[in-house]
């Protein structure tokens, strides 16, 4: 996401409002108005005081050096020159990067209450002035690097890969011996993006076959290529993966993903191109389950179909699953491409009552986000997981990457579109530390794709 653009435009808003002069004993409340907001007595508001409990906790965390955000907000000096700048992020609903409508609660939510938009708008409409130093609470301890602290295993690609200034986007996928020498229940994939202007996402696989390690040498240069249709074999799994403004997060305690002895990581990194050469050397750090595990963590696509009319400005398409087995559902991640406008995902229990799940009312592509429950879903067996998707191909859409409009289909390219919601789940009657191990919905379609291609093998 090009965040330095956004707020240079809109940095053109101002937070309007009228204040008294300093020191004007007969000063009256900023007239600052904020739906839930009271104002405070005029010029009383300090960053030190007011302002920096607010951006340390909701801003820092990217606006730091290293990290994604495009200036750091970690000083006086640094917010009181973007005062206007912030406030008008604000009002436009960019910063902080929150896309979910409070349809549930979430862990890790960007949202700004009330009260401290109003108490951000007035400081900065009365001057931004920066007060007493001894007020001024320390900064945050953030983990330097990766978010979850230090993984258990660091892997990186053997080398870096050279992505050309123009043409079409790149799949290329990078194969990474573990050296594990048993299985590990993995807790988390981190994923590091090493050039994060080109990289658009990143999906970790493994891969126990030796397969991809035979397809990279066949590959000459860094990696392999497949198109866009996965990592060209059968087998293995899933891990994990990164998109902009999706940050991993630890399983719950009991809970993994099986990593078996001996794989292989297969990154798969789709690159966009910048306009000018690059080169990207993407990292991946692995956490382990610390304890027993007693549930897998599963996660599975629900898709559904599209074709969207060129100048449409509301294609809407939509899917539903059946839950097979009483599940927790952690967590949901929406994925759409730039065209898409909103989702909705939603679950009918089987007594009727529809219960909301996510529900992102603007999309933004640059801003893919995996919404987990602060209090985990339960959906007994007969629910049905419903998705709602709506599209605006029309000329009125600034994002639209066709000018004119076209006709769009199921994609991997960026200007293409898809429609996913990636569901994170458990399974509530697994125990694995007492033997009992629960057949779901993937476990029931992965066993069908088998049993139907040997079916074609013996014709």
């Amino acid at each position: 996401m090009n965040l330095k653009l956004l707020l240079a435009v809109t940095a053109l808003a101002t937070c309007a409002a009228t204040a008294a002069p300093a020191g004007d004993s007969t000063a009256k409340p900023s007239p600052v108005k904020s739906s839930g907001y009271w104002p405070r007595p005029a010029n009383t508001l300090t960053f030190t005081k007011d302002i920096a409990p607010i951006v340390w906790k909701n801003c820092a965390e990217c606006h730091r050096a290293g990290e994604v955000g495009p200036f750091p907000l970690t000083s006086y000096p640094d917010v009181a020159r973007r005062a206007k700048t912030i406030c008008a992020a604000i009002d436009k609903g960019a910063m902080p990067p929150w896309k979910a409508a409070p349809v549930q609660r979430y862990h890790d939510e960007r949202v700004l209450s009330a009260e401290q938009v109003g108490l951000i708008k007035q400081w900065a409409a009365e001057g931004a002035r920066e007060g007493n130093p001894a007020d001024l609470p320390p900064m945050p301890k953030f983990n330097s690097g990766w978010k979850l602290g230090t993984p258990d295993l660091v892997l990186e690609m053997p080398e870096e890969f050279s992505v050309a200034a123009e043409g079409r986007d790149v799949y290329r996928n990078f194969v990474i011996p573990t050296g594990l020498t048993e299985d590990r229940w993995l807790a988390a994939v981190e994923v590091h993006p090493g050039n994060r202007g080109v990289v658009h996402h990143v999906i970790v696989h493994f891969d126990t076959s030796g397969q991809a390690r035979e397809l990279d040498a066949r590959d000459p240069g860094p990696g392999y290529g497949r198109g866009a249709g996965g990592i060209g074999l059968r087998g293995g799994g899933q891990i994990g993966g990164w998109a902009p403004g999706n940050d991993a997060r630890l399983a719950p305690t009991g809970v993994g993903r099986l990593l078996p002895k001996n794989a292989d990581i297969v990154l798969q990194v789709h690159y966009n191109k910048s306009g000018k050469p690059e080169k990207d050397r993407t990292k991946v750090g692995l956490h382990f389950v610390k304890g027993p595990v007693d549930q897998r963590w599963h996660t599975f696509p629900l898709v559904a179909r599209l074709s969207i009319p060129a100048g449409d400005p509301d294609y809407v398409t939509r899917s539903t699953i059946p839950v097979p087995t009483d599940s927790t559902l952690h967590s949901i991640m929406p994925h759409m491409h730039l065209v898409g406008r909103e989702m909705k995902v939603t679950a009918t229990l089987p007594n009727g009552k529809e219960v909301p799940l996510v529900h992102v009312p603007q999309w933004d592509f640059n801003w893919q986000m995996t919404y987990a429950f602060a209090e985990p879903v339960k959906l007994p067996r007969g629910s049905r997981i419903n998705m709602e998707a709506h599209y605006d191909n029309s000329s009125k859409n600034p994002s639209n990457p066709n000018n004119p409009p076209r006709a769009i289909r199921w994609g991997e390219q960026t200007n293409d579109e898809m429609c996913l919601a990636y569901l994170n789940f458990t399974y509530d009657g697994e125990r694995l530390t007492k033997g009992q191990k629960v057949d779901g919905l993937s476990d029931i379609l992965r066993d069908l794709g088998e049993q139907f291609r040997n079916t074609r093998k013996q014709k």
